[in-house]
């Protein structure tokens, strides 16, 4: 038998890349939804794959989005919470505007699939002990955004440098993809546990030990020095999850569908590259090696799957203050 594995992916759209890079026009939230939603459905009937798609919440407002986003429900994959404007400076927000956000963005996917999310991913990675002490209290079955990885500091020295933004964005995103300390964090699930509120947390996969990140974007980014490079990184990744018993959380980004031939406004972002059909390829590539290496569930089935195994024994985590 494989070992078992999930798969999830943000649904961050294109504005929010925009804004993210100072990209003027971003404020008009245009959107590629339509164009990439399509394309993510078809590969992952390809592969026979089910995902968990975090859905942010101002998108489920927008009515061109509508239909793709119900696609992807009558497609059978899970609809999980983004937030409502992807800040990723989320963890900062006070208790009320951390419930407005999360609650806004829960009326509005709910309003838009007809499904009520259970699973919430914070935006690049946000986490507080608020954030989860009211996911928990919405009754949410888990979290997803924990990232514990020990080069935080250099992406975001990296994502300084290529990005065009004001003094205040640049303050607002000051400890954007956290510390070395994150690094320190689990990478297998467990439970936080917040005054007397549990919740489980799946983290974004690292690779054991030397918890560098695996998901995609990073294989994409590697591609542009050496496709060749970028697959035998991932492979090796996953090689390592196997060896320490890892089951890996892999995480998807519609950036790992297309390229600046399509989206021209994202020329300079980290990675993009120049041909959509290209990092399509390595993209299905890659996950057609994850599928021959780990049984792979979306993660609302692998939550369940851990639910029912009595036998497992979860660490228990009290606080996000320190790792």
């Amino acid at each position: 038998m494989k070992p078992p594995a999930s798969i999830s992916l943000d649904l961050d759209n294109l504005w929010a890349y925009m804004r993210a890079h100072g990209v003027p026009g971003w404020q008009d939230y245009p959107t590629y939804i339509p164009l990439v939603v399509p394309m993510i459905i078809k590969a992952m009937r390809t592969l026979d794959l089910k995902l968990t798609v975090f859905v942010v919440g101002r998108d489920a407002d927008i009515a061109e989005n509508y239909g793709s986003l119900v696609s992807l429900v009558q497609a059978g994959h899970e609809i999980g919470n983004h937030s409502y404007q992807h800040e990723p400076w989320m963890h900062h927000y006070s208790k009320d505007e951390m419930e407005r956000e999360i609650d806004k963005a829960h009326i509005a996917i709910m309003r838009a699939t007809g499904i009520e999310p259970r699973a919430f991913r914070g935006p690049g990675f946000s986490v507080s002990n608020e954030l989860l002490r009211h996911v928990s209290r919405k009754g949410y079955r888990y979290d997803a955004s924990l990232l514990p990885t020990i080069i935080g500091p250099l992406i975001r020295a990296a994502y300084f440098r290529s990005a065009d933004l004001t003094p205040c964005e640049r303050q607002k995103r000051a400890k954007q993809f956290g510390s070395i300390w994150d690094g320190l964090r689990p990478i297998k699930p467990f439970i936080w546990t917040i005054d007397d509120h549990e919740l489980l947390e799946v983290p974004v996969t690292t690779i054991p030990v030397i918890r560098i990140p695996i998901h995609l974007t990073y294989i994409h980014y590697l591609a542009q020095l050496s496709p060749r490079l970028a697959r035998l990184y991932f492979c090796f990744g996953l090689q390592v999850c196997r060896l320490f018993k890892v089951a890996p959380s892999l995480l998807l980004h519609p950036l790992d569908f297309l390229a600046s031939d399509a989206l021209p406004e994202l020329g300079r972002f980290p990675g993009i590259g120049k041909h959509s059909e290209t990092k399509r390829e390595l993209t299905m590539s890659c996950l057609r090696s994850f599928k021959a290496s780990f049984d792979i569930k979306s993660l609302n089935e692998f939550v369940e799957a851990i639910s029912n195994e009595p036998s497992r024994s979860l660490k228990k985590i009290r606080s996000v203050t320190a790792p």
